[in-house]
């Protein structure tokens, strides 16, 4: 099933909550339920309709001492082509500083401009 389908299936509530997930980029799930203010009960059969449809991760976790789920939108969902200019990766994208006068990040820049 495509994202976009799965996301055309969603009930309101499915649907606010995976734009829950999505606004915050994770979020643990019992803290979930609480923002969208509905019982754990419901929160975490979303959570179950949203995980089956593949359109959110769900990790184990421990959170304030307590056992619980991190709740994140799947690497399908992340919109890479923003980082990207022509077939070039943003510089940004890694461990190493970017010197914004430096060639690596000039040449990103210029391949941007020719994108229009």
């Amino acid at each position: 099933m495509s994202t976009q389908t799965a996301e055309n299936e969603l009930s309101e509530d499915e649907y606010r909550g995976l734009e829950l997930i999505r606004e915050t980029s994770g979020i643990h799930q019992s803290s979930f339920w609480k923002e969208l203010d509905v019982s754990s009960r419901k929160g975490s059969r979303i959570v179950e309709s949203l995980v089956e449809k593949e359109l959110i991760d769900r990790e184990e976790t421990v959170h304030d001492g307590h056992n619980t789920y991190y709740l994140s939108p799947t690497a399908a969902d992340l919109e890479f082509s923003l980082l990207m200019a022509g077939d070039m990766l943003s510089p940004f994208v890694g461990d190493e500083e970017v010197d914004a006068q430096g060639d690596t990040f000039s040449q990103w820049v210029m391949n941007l401009a020719y994108e229009e």
